[in-house]
């Protein structure tokens, strides 16, 4: 398993009865979580007073129930600065198990960086934008791992159909002090732009995927995994650069289990690029007995 352990300001305190405890900087919130089947006591002090709790609704969905949370916080992760905020389905605005994926990618983004400059005979940093690292971010979120690739070195292409995450994830930018890097934002569906990327004859050395389970696009295109995902990757491997750099797909889909993963990429890529696939769950620790919390799997290629 992979396990986001980096983090210093959000943290699992505890699990019990399909829901987790949570730190998020200064404030903690209640929230469900399906892999959380177990029922255990719940001792500490902090289920009894959290600054925000979410309800599940037996009927589906849910609903916040404040207490003493502002509507809207920032936390740290490295060198990067998140901006939360409580919304609709329990989420604040990041997925914190991610920070695995975002620290692998972003280190072979480095290595790439330092080795096209020293080609290049230039100083660090100083790099043109066209001779940087072309990161592809689909399902993009508020750009986690876009600012995370562009804070590594990257230029990013981030693509989302919703406006308003495309929004959050500038504003993630500018908070990271990458408000002036080389990010090009689409909102788009991203099957949509992967088809008009081809035919533009674009390329990327690296593709992140971080896929809902159902969703629909601007207008209206349903998107499901299990009938979509692999005709999807096959699809994104035509925009890959001669020599790509990496392909991550992410998943939170019970039926997408790592060795699935594993299966699709070594399948979808093409033979001629090599490198070497992995897939495991990914997980974040937690504090009241050091056990790991599963949090969905990754697929990731690398070239070698």
């Amino acid at each position: 398993m992979w396990i986001a352990d980096g983090w210093k300001e959000y943290q699992v305190l505890d699990t019990s009865g399909g829901e987790k405890l949570e730190r998020w900087g200064e404030y903690t919130l209640i929230r469900p979580d399906p892999q959380v089947i177990w029922d255990t006591k719940k001792s500490l002090p902090e289920w009894r007073k959290p600054n925000a709790h979410y309800h599940r609704s037996s009927r589906g969905g849910g609903e916040w129930e404040f207490f003493d949370l502002p509507e809207q916080w920032a936390i740290h992760y490295r060198n990067l600065t998140f901006n939360l905020k409580p919304f609709s389905f329990k989420h604040t605005g990041l997925f914190p198990e991610q920070a695995v994926n975002w620290d692998w990618f972003a280190g072979l983004i480095r290595t790439e960086t330092e080795r096209r400059e020293k080609t290049a005979g230039v100083p660090a940093g100083k790099l043109p934008t066209e001779k940087k690292v072309r990161v592809l971010n689909l399902f993009a979120y508020t750009g986690g791992a876009t600012v995370s690739a562009a804070a590594a070195g990257a230029h990013v292409t981030h693509v989302d159909a919703a406006k308003g995450m495309v929004t959050w994830a500038k504003e993630n930018a500018v908070s990271s002090g990458l408000g002036d890097a080389p990010i090009r934002y689409i909102v788009d569906d991203c099957l949509k732009f992967v088809e008009r990327e081809i035919r533009r004859g674009n390329h990327y050395d690296g593709i992140i995927m971080d896929p809902p389970s159902y969703g629909r696009g601007p207008k209206g295109e349903i998107w499901k995994i299990e009938e979509s995902i692999f005709p999807f990757i096959e699809k994104c491997t035509e925009l890959l650069s001669e020599e790509p750099l990496f392909f991550l797909v992410n998943s939170y889909t019970t039926g997408l289990q790592p060795a699935v993963l594993t299966y699709m990429l070594k399948t979808a890529l093409p033979k001629r690029i090599g490198g070497t696939v992995q897939s495991e769950e990914i997980g974040l620790p937690v504090k009241s007995n050091g056990l790991v919390l599963p949090c969905g799997a990754s697929g990731r290629w690398q070239r070698n």
